[in-house]
């Protein structure tokens, strides 16, 4: 005997076993109790109903307090199989014991199959064998109880390391991707500035003050452009670490929009993009970060510029609501498909239809980062080759 049956036994010797018969005929019920009375080792507490449906508003007043259920196959309302079904469905936790006329193997294997632990014929029953099929019904479930869990907490440990693993490997994969993307983005404007020097070291005597001054404003610009790359991997790196927090200070917000427009007229001039900036409610007594405004409203408007169609208007809007500040940039311009969007936030991600219009796919990374330390919510509304709306909600605090 194993240590399993050793407390299993304990158990039952510790209290009265219940049991509810489910048996129709009162002579055979009577029969069955005396049964049991023979086991002097094991008390018995035997409750019998009639119909199933009574033993089913048995099982639930008593919240399913019973360790075994003998159960006849020929019931009132219910024959056969099905009465079986009825109560694993219900009460799943409970052992049952079938009792039947029928010396029928094949309904014997279905019931087992079905659920049971085991097949009793009436006629051959005997207090031995009642008592014996009683006890082992109930350790067997019991057993495969303990299974079942076990079962259950190894199936959540794969589950979670599988989760692991593929966290992992998804983890490995967007570094590669990272590090693929960085490698490219920074070679561009290092080929630029390499062959823009080579061709002024090569043809120094033969070209024109023109063509030089063009030559060092193209190695101007890359340089421009990777400094540019290297702080937007720098301030994302700053908010993956955790380093960058919130700090507002009093900040006159009306300005500070005014100052962003000013400083993207040469590049919405270049496409003769206007752009139109409203203003709505009181931002005179609120504080903000300057930082991550910049940031967030910085990149949204050069976006605009940039994705616009030339001769259209790029509508930038302030918007107080009660708590809530609200800036709204709208462009008429090639768009945002829904595949694109679900993908939008993500570092180096860019849309299948932006062609050759320069860009990192970092911009929105940092928006999207800056909102999130903001406590707020950002939200795009696109129509490919018809407009882009990004509406930023921030919350507002007063000095």
């Amino acid at each position: 005997m194993n240590n399993d049956q050793i407390t299993l036994e304990n158990s039952m010797l510790n209290h009265s076993i219940k049991v509810l018969l489910i048996e129709d005929n009162l002579a055979e019920a009577r029969l069955f109790k005396e049964f049991l009375k023979e086991d002097k080792s094991q008390q018995y507490s035997l409750v019998n109903t009639r119909q199933l449906e009574e033993s089913l508003q048995e099982i639930n007043l008593k919240c399913q307090n019973y360790d075994v259920i003998l159960l006849d196959l020929n019931l009132p309302d219910s024959q056969g199989i099905s009465s079986l079904n009825r109560l694993i469905e219900e009460f799943p936790s409970i052992p049952i014991v079938i009792l039947t006329n029928l010396k029928d193997e094949q309904l014997a294997i279905e019931s087992v199959r079905q659920g049971a632990q085991d097949y009793l014929v009436k006629k051959e029953i005997n207090p031995h064998l009642l008592i014996r099929s009683l006890r082992y019904a109930i350790e067997r479930k019991q057993v495969l109880e303990r299974l079942r869990q076990v079962n259950q907490v190894l199936e959540s440990r794969v589950e979670t390391q599988t989760s692991e693993l593929i966290k992992a490997e998804e983890t490995n994969y967007l570094k590669s991707e990272f590090f693929s993307m960085l490698s490219h983005d920074i070679r561009n404007p290092l080929n630029t500035i390499q062959l823009a020097s080579q061709l002024l070291q090569r043809r120094d005597e033969r070209i024109t003050m023109e063509q030089k001054k063009a030559h060092l404003q193209i190695i101007r610009s890359a340089i421009k452009n990777m400094s540019s790359l290297l702080d937007e991997l720098s301030f994302i790196g700053k908010t993956d670490s955790a380093k960058l927090k919130c700090h507002r200070t009093q900040v006159n917000l009306e300005n500070l929009c005014r100052q962003l427009v000013e400083e993207n007229q040469l590049a919405a001039g270049e496409k003769n993009v206007e752009i139109e900036l409203t203003t709505s409610g009181n931002f005179s007594q609120t504080v903000w970060d300057k930082n991550l405004l910049r940031h967030i409203l910085g990149n949204l408007l050069t976006n605009a510029i940039k994705y616009s169609l030339p001769n259209t208007k790029v509508l930038f809007e302030l918007i107080r609501q009660d708590r809530i500040g609200i800036f709204r940039l709208t462009d008429r311009g090639i768009g945002i498909s829904p595949t694109d969007q679900q993908y939008l936030f993500q570092p180096f991600y860019r849309g299948e239809n932006v062609g050759a219009i320069p860009g990192s796919g970092l911009g929105m990374a940092i928006v999207k980062k800056c909102v999130e330390l903001y406590a707020g919510e950002i939200v795009v509304d696109s129509q490919v080759g018809v407009m882009t709306t990004f509406t930023v909600a921030l919350p507002i605090t007063e000095v």
